[in-house]
């Protein structure tokens, strides 16, 4: 039987990649949106991927939402934390909502999906959970203080909580894309965007396509010895 997999923020940029990459790979896909009921409806359209919406940064609605697909497609066998958002400002403009609503949704979210899902994936003795960090969490970013702390966050979350799956057949890693050809670097002005590529050694941005391809390795049945990782795909621009 297939096994089911849940991709938070799953209807566009990276989260649709790798929604789409994991049906073309035999899972069972369940992509949870927040936002945009348009966009989810043009993504189930095109991809016959049925979107849930929820939103991760309430607890409440994690598990209720992880209740419903576990309903309609089966126990839930893979978690992919990719849903995020950004509140940039420098500490001088930064309001505290801005702080929360940063942690709450993109590390805060990790643990509420997790939490929803843990108990089964540990009696049934396998488990996948792949949480999407970022490039500046690991090099910090000017005027990101809190989407850096949360995507950082993500990293030694993952560590944590693999030491907790090993035993079990559970495992937890992370990926930490570099800048990716995505809607929300799309909105980067030009002459930033510009100097941004300039520093990645490749010399362009990367596709949402090439982390889906670590995503289906990261989740694969035989991949039950990489557990605590963080794999950096980003062209080369933070060797950590």
């Amino acid at each position: 039987m297939a096994r089911v997999a849940i991709v938070t923020g799953g209807t566009r940029g990276i989260g649709e990649a790798v929604s789409v990459a994991l049906k073309q790979a035999g899972y069972k896909v369940a992509a949870n949106y927040c936002g945009n009921d348009e966009r989810a409806k043009a993504f189930t359209e095109k991809t016959g991927i049925t979107a849930y919406k929820w939103d991760v940064a309430s607890f409440e609605e994690c598990a209720t939402g992880v209740a419903k697909v576990v309903a309609d497609l089966g126990p839930v066998d893979i978690v992919v934390n990719n849903a995020g958002i950004t509140r940039d400002g420098t500490m001088r403009k930064m309001g505290r909502a801005n702080w929360d609503e940063v942690l709450d949704t993109n590390l805060g979210g990790c643990f509420n999906m997790c939490k929803a899902v843990w108990d089964g994936m540990v009696e049934r003795q396998f488990g996948r959970v792949v949480n999407i960090g970022s490039i500046n969490g690991q090099a910090g970013q000017y005027g990101q203080v809190n989407y850096a702390a949360a995507k950082s966050g993500i990293h030694g979350f993952t560590k944590a909580l693999a030491q907790e799956g090993a035993p079990k057949g559970v495992t937890v890693n992370a990926i930490a894309p570099g800048y990716i050809d995505t809607d929300m670097v799309a909105a980067v002005p030009a002459n930033v965007l510009e100097k941004i590529v300039a520093k990645i050694p490749v010399g362009r941005l990367g596709k949402a396509a090439e982390i889906a391809r670590g995503v289906l390795f990261l989740v694969a049945d035989d991949a039950g010895f990489v557990t605590g990782s963080t794999m950096s795909i980003n062209g080369g621009q933070h060797m950590y």
